[in-house]
C-alpha cells in the first residue's frame, strides 16, 4: 500500500476516503493534528499521575534503587511500541488492540482480546481519578482547608467530582477535549521539568549516589520485581494515539510518530523528575519509614505558596491524564459497538448529530469507572489491577501480530515499518510482556492481595473468595461475564463482513466464511 493507495496527503477528503477504505464512515471530527495526538498519549501515560500513584510502593521496597526499574520498563514498553506503531499505520481505526485483532486474527479473538481490554481501560480511568485525591487534598490542606488526604470518604469524594467532570468534557467535544490536553502536556512537561531544576539546585539533600541506596532494604530478584510496579503504572496508554485516529489528521503518519514520541518524552520527563525527588528527601530511612510520597518530600522542601503551585501544576496533570485515559476508552468502547460487538451496540455507536461524541460510550464508561469506588481500598490496588489487564491485553495484541507476521504480514506499504525487524521487536515485546504478567500475577500483599490482606476492604463476603488474590478474582469474573455473554448473545448476532483495504482497493472478507490461516493473512 503506497502513498498514493492511502490517499496520504493530509487532506480531510483523503482521510475520509482511507477510512471509507475500512467500511466505516467519517462521523467523529477529524481535527487533531500530531500534536495533539501525541498530547494524548502522553497525557494518558502522565509521568506525574503514575509516580505519585505507586512512588511509596517503589521507596519503601528498595530505597532509592528502585529509580533502575525506570528504564528497565521504558525499554520493555518501547519494544511494545514499535509493534503498535507499525499496527496502528496500517489500521488507522479507533478501537486500537480490539481493531488490529479483527484485521490480524479474526473475530472471536478480537472479542476477547477487546472485552478484556475496555474493562482494563475502566479500572484505569478509575485509578486515575483516585490518584487526584493524593494532590487534590494535601494542596487545600495547605491553603487551610483542613482536609485529610488520608481520608477514605474524601478521597472517593474528590475522585467521584473528577469522573463527573470528565465525562462532561468528553461529551461536549473531542476538540475542548485536545485543547484541555495539549495545555495540560505544557505544564506537566514544563512543571516537572522546572520544580526538578529547582530541587537539583536549592533543595538537594542527597548525592546522586542516592540511586544505589536502598536504606537498608534487602534488594533482591523478588523487591526488585515488586518495586517495578511504580514504573509499570506509569509506561502505558501509549496506543491512545492510534485509538483517536479516526479525529487525527494523516493519521498514519502521525499515530505511529504519536506512540513512540509519547514513551520518549515519557522516559525523560519522568526519570528528570525522579533523581530530582529523590535526591530531595532530606532523610532516607526518615522517608521509608513514614512510605513518603511525593508530596510528602515536596511539602518538606519548599514553603507553603511554592508546595501549593506545585501541587497545583501536578493535580492538572493528573485531570489531564483521567481526560484522555477516559478519551481512549471511550474510543475503544465506540469502536467495539460500531461493530455490534457489545450489549446495546446500537445505542452505545450513536454519534451525536451536533456534538460528534458518542454520549452514551462516555455515559457507559463513566457508570463502570464508578462501581469500584464502592469498594474502595485505596488507589495502589486499583492502580494494580488495572495495569495487569491492560498488560494482558498489549500481550494478546502482540500474540495476534506475532502470528500475522510468520503468514506473510505486512505485505502492503505504510508510511511507518519495522521491515526486517518487525519479528524481532514482535517476539521480544512478547518475552517482556509475558514477563510482566507473571510478576503481576504473583500473590503477595504489596501488589496482589487476597480481600483478607487488605482488612476487610475488599471482603467479598464469601469465605473462600476471600482467599484468592484480587486480580484473579477481578479477571475471573470478567471472563466469566464475558464468556457467558459472548456464546449466549454474541455468537446469535448477524454475521457482519470484516472490510480492509488492499493495494487494489477495499476487500471484502466475510472472516466466517474463512479458514483461520485465511483470516491471519
Amino acid at each position: 500500500m503506497d502513498e498514493t493507495d492511502t490517499g496520504r496527503v493530509g487532506s480531510g477528503e483523503s482521510d475520509q476516503k482511507d477510512l471509507a477504505g475500512f467500511g466505516y464512515k467519517q462521523e467523529l471530527h477529524r481535527t487533531l493534528g500530531f500534536f495533539s495526538s501525541f498530547a494524548a498519549a502522553f497525557s494518558y501515560i502522565s509521568p506525574s499521575t503514575g509516580i505519585f500513584t505507586l512512588f511509596a510502593l517503589g521507596l519503601t521496597t528498595l530505597g532509592g534503587v528502585f529509580i533502575w526499574s525506570w528504564p528497565i520498563v521504558a525499554f520493555g514498553q518501547m519494544l511494545v511500541a514499535l509493534n503498535f506503531a507499525e499496527v496502528s499505520s496500517h489500521f488507522p481505526v479507533a478501537g486500537s488492540v480490539f481493531q488490529w485483532t479483527k484485521y490480524l486474527a479474526g473475530r472471536p479473538y478480537a472479542w476477547f482480546t477487546g472485552w478484556i481490554y475496555i474493562f482494563a481501560g475502566v479500572l484505569t480511568v478509575t485509578a486515575v481519578v483516585v490518584t487526584l485525591p493524593l494532590t487534590i487534598l494535601p494542596m487545600v490542606n495547605l491553603m487551610g482547608w483542613h482536609l485529610d488526604a488520608t481520608a477514605t470518604h474524601d478521597q472517593i469524594w474528590v475522585a467521584a467530582i473528577t469522573l463527573i467532570v470528565i465525562t462532561v468534557l468528553n461529551i461536549y467535544s473531542v476538540k475542548v477535549v485536545s485543547v484541555v490536553n495539549n495545555t495540560g502536556v505544557f505544564f506537566e512537561i514544563v512543571g516537572l521539568v522546572i520544580f526538578s531544576v529547582v530541587m537539583l539546585i536549592v533543595h538537594r539533600h542527597q548525592s546522586i549516589s542516592i540511586v544505589t541506596n536502598s536504606g537498608g532494604l534487602h534488594v533482591g530478584f523478588g523487591s526488585f520485581f515488586l518495586a517495578m510496579f511504580m514504573s509499570l503504572f506509569v509506561i502505558y496508554g501509549m496506543d491512545t494515539a492510534s485509538t483517536l485516529a479516526e479525529e487525527t489528521k494523516d493519521p498514519r503518519r502521525a499515530a505511529p510518530k504519536a506512540v513512540l514520541s509519547s514513551v520518549a518524552g515519557a522516559f525523560v520527563i519522568g526519570g528528570i523528575f525522579l533523581v530530582a525527588i529523590l535526591m530531595a528527601i532530606p532523610n532516607l530511612k526518615t522517608a521509608i519509614a513514614g512510605s513518603w510520597t511525593p508530596a510528602t518530600i515536596i511539602e518538606s522542601n519548599f514553603s507553603k505558596p511554592y508546595a501549593i503551585i506545585y501541587l497545583a501544576v501536578v493535580s492538572a496533570a493528573i485531570l489531564v491524564c483521567c481526560l484522555a485515559i477516559m478519551t481512549a476508552t471511550i474510543r475503544l468502547c465506540f469502536g467495539m459497538s460500531r461493530d455490534n460487538r457489545l450489549p446495546a451496540s446500537a445505542t452505545l455507536s450513536r454519534v451525536h448529530p451536533t456534538l460528534h461524541t458518542p454520549i452514551f460510550c462516555c455515559i457507559a464508561v463513566a457508570i463502570l469507572a464508578a462501581i469500584p469506588l464502592f469498594k474502595y481500598a485505596g488507589a495502589g490496588i486499583i492502580a494494580i489491577a488495572a495495569t495487569g489487564m491492560i498488560y494482558l491485553s498489549y500481550f494478546l495484541g502482540n500474540l495476534a501480530v506475532l502470528r500475522a507476521r510468520l503468514k506473510g504480514w505486512p505485505r502492503e506499504k505504510t508510511p511507518f515499518s519495522l521491515g526486517k525487524w518487525g519479528i524481532p521487536v514482535n517476539v521480544l515485546a512478547l518475552l517482556w510482556g509475558g514477563s510482566m504478567l507473571v510478576n503481576f500475577a504473583w500473590p503477595r500483599p504489596a501488589s496482589n492481595p487476597t480481600p483478607n490482606q487488605t482488612l476487610g476492604a475488599l471482603s467479598t463476603g464469601i469465605g473462600e473468595l476471600n482467599k484468592v488474590p484480587i486480580l484473579y478474582t477481578v479477571l475471573g469474573v470478567i471472563l466469566i461475564v464475558g464468556v457467558l455473554y459472548y456464546f449466549f448473545a454474541e455468537v446469535r448476532k448477524p454475521k457482519v463482513e470484516i472490510i480492509r483495504p488492499s493495494e487494489t482497493g477495499p476487500l471484502v472478507i466475510p472472516a466466517e466464511s474463512l479458514p483461520p490461516d485465511e483470516v491471519m493473512s
